[in-house]
């Protein structure tokens, strides 16, 4: 307790209460059609892949409007940048109230959708950006575990759905984002770690080895958690042939624990070092998704996904205690584009799974060439970590104490602007 009221006091609340609600329910928006995907699917008699790709738009068109959106924060400010975005969602949601009837529409509508998906890199650096290093790795988990999101549109949307109609529900969602933009414009504060820099210092962060490493991490945590949440509704409507909103249900237990552990693996971090606690969620992760191959039981399948979404969610409260470590100076740049790249990962399983449905009559495929590239991730992690914990983090991925900092500014200063390491 003494613990939490340190943390609480070392930062602003209500400013970090307002990036976890706006994140939550851009989350929830931007994973609309994948909540709905079975009612979709149904009226227009879409394919396996036709699913994947109709699920997977949203995702990559917000990972393509992230890096923008932390560019602009920079300029007009994170609380700023978060009110125009969500004033975007609701007119997003109303085209998609009045003038969605066709698949093609659909589409269109999934593109629309991803400016819910561009909140990621702005909501946690305002969440986390009161708040001193050491808490940030908690700070950044709490903001982050707005994905639970995604726990909110498969709990709620298939029963709208059910009664009001597929495409009411995106008047329903207009409706609600209301709430967090108001929360915002009220009780939000914008922080006051500024990191204005220019544009070459913002893009400068895209030809690093370190940022790629981060990216390949996030393909994995953050893009395998939103790839495998957007798709499960529809995994398990064709799997099991559970009804519609059964598969929301199941849904909304995977994916409610992999919010909640986001916070715990951003303590973890703080606690052990971001690195330690990676390693554990890779090793999880690869398990979990091989258990899949041996077709359990609907309960058997449910608990294994839960354990998956567990360690994915730990694995991004994880990779974001790092960021300002390696990053301090354009701690939200950085996030931007590591989310960005770790959201079009969020497109590779619904259209591995979905294409390897469709050609082979079974999932097992997607799941085993997931598995490989998060093997493949994990030993890089592994291999380019034991330079960071020779520059800028402490064992196991900690943060350096301040003696240590100046030892290893020392060794490596950083360079001005671009907060980037000499090797």
């Amino acid at each position: 307790m003494a613990n939490l009221r340190t943390f609480l006091k070392s930062g602003h609340p209500p400013t970090l209460f307002s990036a976890f609600l706006y994140f939550d329910f851009s989350f929830a928006v931007w994973v609309l059609n994948g909540a709905m995907g079975p009612f979709i699917s149904d009226q227009f008699h879409l394919t396996p892949a036709q699913i994947g790709l109709m699920i997977s738009i949203p995702t990559l068109a917000g990972a393509l409007m992230r890096f923008p959106l932390g560019v602009i924060s920079q300029y007009i400010g994170r609380k700023n940048a978060a009110i125009v975005e969500m004033s975007a969602i609701v007119l997003a949601l109303a085209y998609g109230f009045f003038f969605v009837n066709t698949f093609h529409d659909i589409l269109a509508m999934g593109v629309l959708l991803g400016v819910a998906g561009a909140s990621f890199g702005v909501a946690l650096s305002l969440g986390s950006g009161w708040f001193p290093k050491e808490h940030k790795g908690l700070a950044m988990g709490i903001a982050g575990a707005g994905n639970s999101g995604t726990a909110l549109a498969a709990l709620l949307a298939p029963r709208l759905a059910q009664h009001f109609g597929w495409q009411t529900v995106y008047g329903f969602a207009a409706l609600a984002m209301l709430l967090p933009l108001t929360v915002m414009i009220v009780f939000a504060k914008e922080p006051p770690d500024i990191e204005h820099q220019s544009l070459r210092d913002h893009l400068s962060c895209l030809w690093e080895k370190d940022g790629w490493a981060f990216n390949l991490i996030y393909v994995i945590t953050f893009g395998g958690f939103l790839g495998l949440a957007t798709f499960l509704p529809s995994f398990y409507y064709s799997q099991f042939h559970v009804s519609k909103i059964q598969a929301g249900s199941l849904t909304v237990l995977a994916t409610l624990t992999g919010s909640l552990t986001r916070v715990a693996g951003g303590y973890l971090a703080d606690r052990f070092g971001g690195i330690t606690t990676l390693s554990g969620v890779f090793l999880v992760v690869i398990v979990g998704l091989l258990g899949l191959l041996a077709s359990p039981s609907l309960a058997a399948t449910t608990l294994l996904f839960m354990l998956c979404f567990a360690a994915l969610g730990a694995g991004n409260g994880a990779t974001f205690q790092l960021v300002p470590l390696r990053w301090p100076l354009t701690t939200a740049v950085a996030g931007g584009m590591i989310g960005e790249i770790g959201a079009l990962g969020g497109g590779i399983l619904p259209n591995l799974l979905g294409q390897a449905k469709q050609h082979t009559g079974s999932y097992a495929i997607g799941f085993v060439i997931y598995s490989g590239l998060a093997c493949c991730i994990f030993v890089m992690m592994r291999i380019v970590s034991r330079r960071w914990t020779r520059t800028w983090a402490g064992t196991g991925g900690r943060a350096l104490k301040s003696q240590d900092q100046s030892h290893a500014g020392a060794l490596h200063p950083i360079v001005e602007g671009n907060a980037s390491f000499e090797m």
